[in-house]
């Protein structure tokens, strides 16, 4: 792994089991397991770029553990930065079968291994060789002590001067209280080079309402770019003295949502990497995020390189 360009991606991948027939997920008969975590599909999307891309996070020895050390290897995404708990299992999760809207989610993942990293598992850290760090509001939310080691990290990364990306990726569900929720939020995002949130959860985060505000917020808060995501309308950014709307690509037909906005940030984060404009870094986020709402599964839609090149310049050509 030529690791002078390579990201790290942070969080807790978890195992997911999907529903084969419609339905509650208590009457599913018959489930498929995969892999799930929005930081996971994130990885999943930088590699199928062609980018360098390691994991950080602590697993349990067991199947899901096991299973979800293969499908890294399997897409490229290295693992040796993750640590494995003795007492504490991988979570999981069940995911509903839909054929409109989104589906129904249900997490296991309380006590789980990731939910104990700690400061003591990533003090050896080193971020010399890395170029980016990526990493969301999930894990700070599950507790006191994954919201220390993400503050700590990004002390870290920041000292080596890594290029932070922080997707919000909002779960109340996980938090102890919306106050606690907002705040932590907020103090990571300032720290942040480059902040993510959709425009609803900038609503909850900010109590603005209109994408520029948004983006002014966090700029104000001290927060180098802010990307608004503005769903299939496509993102707001606002990066120095510079802003747009970059409008979003046409979809055949919504198949399933989640991972959308993993996409946008794989997108996003792979054109920044390779040194391209701003503009042009969202314009890839929307392109991806697209890709990725017209297909099952949380990460099976995420596109190689040719694949992504080819969809873009056909939707330049109908738009």
């Amino acid at each position: 792994m030529n690791a002078k360009r390579g990201a790290i991606l942070m969080g807790e991948p978890m195992g997911l089991l999907i529903a084969q027939t419609e339905g509650a997920l208590e009457d599913v008969e018959s489930y498929r397991m995969a892999v799930a975590g929005a930081e996971f599909n994130v990885a999943v999307g930088l590699a199928r770029l062609g980018h360098p891309v390691a994991y950080l996070t602590r697993l349990g020895k067991d199947p899901f553990g096991r299973r979800i050390v293969r499908v890294l290897s399997q897409n490229a995404i290295g693992h040796e930065l993750i640590v494995f708990s003795d007492t504490h299992p991988t979570g999981f999760m069940l995911k509903s079968k839909v054929h409109r809207g989104d589906p129904e989610i249900f997490y296991f993942r309380k006590g789980s291994a990731a939910s104990e990293l700690s400061v003591q598992d990533v003090a050896h850290m080193d971020f010399s060789g890395y170029s980016h760090l990526h990493l969301t509001g999930i894990l700070p939310a599950l507790t006191a002590a994954t919201r220390k080691v993400t503050f700590y990290l990004l002390e870290k990364a920041r000292q080596s001067n890594v290029t932070i990306c922080f997707d919000p990726n909002l779960r109340p569900q996980l938090w102890p209280d919306q106050k606690t929720m907002i705040d932590t939020i907020n103090q990571l995002a300032a720290k942040a080079d480059y902040f993510l949130p959709g425009q609803k959860e900038g609503q909850i985060l900010c109590g603005a309402s209109g994408a520029p505000e948004i983006a002014r917020f966090y700029r104000n808060l001290g927060c180098g770019t802010v990307v608004v995501k503005t769903g299939s309308t496509g993102a707001y950014y606002l990066s120095g003295e510079e802003s747009a709307f970059v409008p979003g690509f046409p979809v055949a037909e919504v198949v399933d949502t989640v991972g959308a906005g993993d996409g946008f940030a794989a997108g996003l984060i792979s054109a920044l990497m390779e040194g391209r404009t701003i503009r042009d870094a969202v314009r890839r986020g929307n392109a991806v995020g697209a890709i990725q709402v017209m297909s099952m599964g949380d990460n099976d839609g995420l596109p190689l390189r040719g694949q992504l090149a080819k969809f873009m310049k056909h939707c330049h050509g109908i738009r």
